[in-house]
């Protein structure tokens, strides 16, 4: 089967190389595109019979179009999350879409919870004060974790792993989730509703999908239900969280500390070298000015044993689809 990826970069060449190598009985040819998926590169993977896309790729009805017409059967995407898919076109044009539900949720748990300490301890600006032999301690008091209430929004896999990290740091954990998890009220968390997890929690953190419903759902009116000074940490999607809000917010202190992998603008930045760039996002140059902002380039899926799965699950779903017709990660419309 010939495979074309878009948006890549050497660790993506470098595991599904390996990957493939290890599946016995399997013949990919494996071409990786550094481009973007959009109507203008969709003719890249001119007969190829799948593509295989990632976070901030164009899926849309045109995309999709110019795919079907290109030969393309199959969409594998190397990421949990499907919201730049449109899955209704690519049903209606025949093509299935499939996707890595669950790669190492503890990847971005521990990335979360190293946001947190690093922001609150502020050890990112004690790095560079060290380096440049100053010791002085003035600006870097944090709080203490230890018996705070978190509030965790969406408690699947990445969400139940966070949970019980804090159960285990002595904090009381609230969550909101769809579908109660039995085990993590066992374990202690306690199921509450959105409003009354804003009200209080002094800290909460996103892992929830991004759809229509959940789409801005920390606007002004959720941040002004929040507790003064609270942190928020953001490792599932950036359009969960209105920007512009968010920076009303840390000015008059409604927020304390902010700390973010995702960015809904992200598109144009994320994964690039932009550092000889003139910052055209004044949105996101703002972000940076703040001294409680922490913000990472969509990294907290970056570790060994995530890419390996990746590369391993997304294969193998695409295997599936040949061999048995059918596939248990396929994204299937609803309604």
């Amino acid at each position: 089967m010939k495979v074309t990826f878009y948006s890549t970069k050497s660790y993506d060449t470098r595991y599904f190389k390996r990957s493939a190598a290890l599946l016995a009985d399997s013949s990919f040819d494996l071409l990786f595109q550094e481009a973007k998926l959009t109507a203008q590169t969709a003719t890249l993977a001119s007969g190829s019979e799948a593509v295989c896309a990632f976070v901030n790729d164009h899926l849309d009805r045109a995309v999709l179009e110019e795919l079907q017409r290109g030969g393309i059967r199959y969409i594998a995407m190397r990421c949990a999350g499907f919201n730049n898919v449109d899955v209704r076109a690519a049903a209606e044009l025949g093509l299935r879409v499939v996707r890595v539900p669950a790669y190492s949720p503890h990847a971005v748990a521990e990335h979360t919870l190293a946001l947190l300490l690093t922001l609150n301890r502020r050890i990112h600006r004690a790095y560079n004060r060290v380096r440049e032999q100053n010791f002085a301690l003035d600006g870097l008091v944090g709080f203490d974790i230890h018996g705070m209430t978190v509030g965790i929004i969406g408690t699947g896999q990445i969400g139940s792993v966070v949970a019980r990290i804090f159960l285990g740091m002595g904090c009381k954990v609230l969550c909101v989730d769809q579908r109660e998890d039995e085990a993590l009220q066992a374990a202690g968390c306690e199921y509450v509703s959105l409003d009354t997890l804003l009200s209080q929690s002094g800290i909460i953190t996103l892992h929830c999908p991004l759809n229509e419903s959940t789409h801005h759902m920390i606007d002004r009116d959720a941040i002004g239900k929040m507790q003064k000074g609270v942190t928020l940490l953001n490792t599932s999607r950036g359009a969960l969280v209105e920007t512009k809000a968010v920076i009303e917010g840390l000015k008059i202190g409604q927020i304390g500390n902010l700390a973010i992998d995702v960015y809904e603008e992200e598109d144009n930045l994320f994964f690039e070298d932009k550092s000889a760039d003139i910052m055209q996002d004044d949105v996101f140059a703002r972000l940076l000015t703040f001294p409680n902002v922490l913000i990472t380039g969509h990294q907290a899926f970056l570790t060994h044993t995530a890419l390996s799965e990746i590369a391993r699950v997304t294969l193998d779903n695409l295997l599936q689809l040949e061999q048995q017709g059918e596939c248990a990660n396929e994204v299937r419309v609803e309604g």
